[in-house]
């Protein structure tokens, strides 16, 4: 189906072998750059099925290979309060023996096609609750699937931090993707212009005015890159995903089956675990972090995913 043409292009640029072509790429209006553009389908009036984010901090954190995962004696983390969140796929997947991309690509966002960058700025930024994207039932090859696979390429979340002898909360602008152009993007109230690509783990963290008497230290902003980005994926064994890509693999807690005859709309909710998924080492031990003290970001990556087909 027309949905599955853009993983050739994730796949050919991690070096993965594939035999989908890439049509339809098309001039943007970017700097003149070629984009390959995004998911499309024909509308129709029958029922749809509509993917729903939930970010849950109780949900059970994750290791790379879907295990539960012990915290490093010398990092501590915290679970980040999300204001905002945004995929880049959504593909259903029929069993663990399915090869990356060979499974049914419901939902994929423009990407450049000179690097096979992300492009922000076409991303949908949304919250717990919301309605990631919906699909008429129509345009989804009937089937049963055992698991999704999900690409996220975005966070911006809250996280306490101690600098200055103060108690403070600062704000993180996070890009999981395996590569992003970001022309702009806003933190919390500053805007980090960058007209350029990123890669995976870059993220800026925008700290706030601190007023002491007649002094004021201006809010500010620092841009780094987070070494680690953990992928949870329990099919490792059978189904690895390319390195870098942050698609992360959840699986239907029962099979979830489309017959091609449904008469009603569909609901899955997309339940990521946020469950201490801001990690650092802790110079000190304290279980705060304070990065003008030594602590340093390790982990950003979000620590699980459970696809479930709301009753």
């Amino acid at each position: 189906m027309l949905y599955r043409l853009i993983l050739i292009t994730i796949v050919s640029f991690l070096i993965i072998s594939c035999k989908k072509e890439v049509e339809n790429v098309v001039e943007d209006e970017i700097n003149n750059m070629e984009i390959i553009p995004g998911s499309t389908f024909q509308e129709d009036d029958g029922p749809r099925l509509y993917f729903r984010l939930v970010l849950d901090p109780n949900q059970e954190r994750l290791d790379i290979f879907g295990q539960p995962e012990v915290m490093p004696s010398n990092h501590s983390a915290i679970n980040p309060v999300m204001e905002g969140f945004a995929i880049h796929t959504i593909e259903l997947v029929p069993n663990a023996y399915t090869a990356f991309g060979a499974g049914e690509m419901v939902y994929y966002a423009p990407m450049l096609a000179a690097n096979h960058a992300v492009i922000f700025d076409s991303l949908q930024v949304v919250q717990t609750g919301d309605i990631v994207y919906s699909i008429p039932i129509s345009q989804v090859e009937p089937g049963t699937y055992e698991y999704s696979r999900v690409s996220v390429a975005y966070q911006n979340y809250d996280v306490p931090f101690r600098a200055y002898g103060f108690d403070l909360v600062g704000r993180v602008s996070s890009f999981l993707g395996h590569n992003n152009y970001i022309s702009k993007h806003k933190i919390k109230d500053l805007t980090v212009t960058v007209n350029d690509s990123k890669g995976q783990g870059y993220f800026a963290f925008e700290t706030p005015e601190i007023v002491v008497g007649s002094y004021v230290h201006p809010a500010e902003y620092n841009e780094y890159t987070a070494p680690v980005t953990t992928v949870p994926n329990p099919i490792s064994g059978t189904s690895p995903i390319p390195l870098g890509s942050c698609t992360l693999t959840g699986q239907f807690p029962t099979s979830f089956t489309l017959t091609g005859n449904e008469t009603s709309d569909i609901y899955i909710d997309l339940s990521f675990s946020t469950n201490n998924s801001f990690e650092w080492e802790d110079a000190n031990g304290n279980g705060i972090y304070e990065p003008l003290d030594g602590d340093v970001v390790h982990d950003m990556g979000v620590r699980g995913l459970i696809p479930k087909v709301a009753p």
